[in-house]
């Protein structure tokens, strides 16, 4: 009975020193090719972009600026908006599409995953938010009732 011998394959020793930084981003001289660097870059960003600076501005306004913006730039949006005490909530039955809720966003709008829904505070700012519903505490009428038929 035959027996095969065993090849032995060379293999490379690494040292257990560890390299400076300009080493760790670098490939043996003789192959002359440089690793990619540590930390990829991020992925696009295909989000809308948003005024922060408007968008801080659109917060301040009060509960008539804000509706008449909506009624002057976003019709469909004043048609929906709901008055609650002195903010304006906005509601969708689905998700929006990134393009809608940027442009809440940008109004000044926030989302509120309580209550699921957008709301602008008009410049009014609580510091001790009502744990009920507010429907219950504050008057709530839709913005599109308001104007004359």
């Amino acid at each position: 009975m035959k027996t095969k011998s065993k090849s032995h394959v060379k293999t490379q020793t690494q040292s257990c020193e560890l390299k400076s930084r300009p080493d760790q981003f670098t490939t043996d001289t003789d192959q002359q090719q440089t690793a990619a660097p540590a930390v990829a870059a991020p992925a696009a960003d295909h989000r809308p972009k948003i005024d922060l600076q408007k968008r801080a501005t659109n917060r301040q306004l009060s509960t008539s600026q804000l509706l008449a913006l909506l009624r002057a730039e976003a019709p469909r949006f004043f048609d929906i908006a709901e008055i609650v005490g002195k903010w304006v909530w906005i509601q969708f039955q689905d998700k929006q599409p990134r393009e809608i809720t940027a442009q809440l966003a940008q109004f000044g709008f926030h989302w509120n995953n309580k209550r699921q829904a957008w709301q602008h505070p008009c410049g009014q700012f609580c510091q001790h938010p009502f744990s009920g519903d507010p429907r219950e505490r504050y008057a709530a009428h839709y913005a599109a009732d308001l104007q004359p038929a």
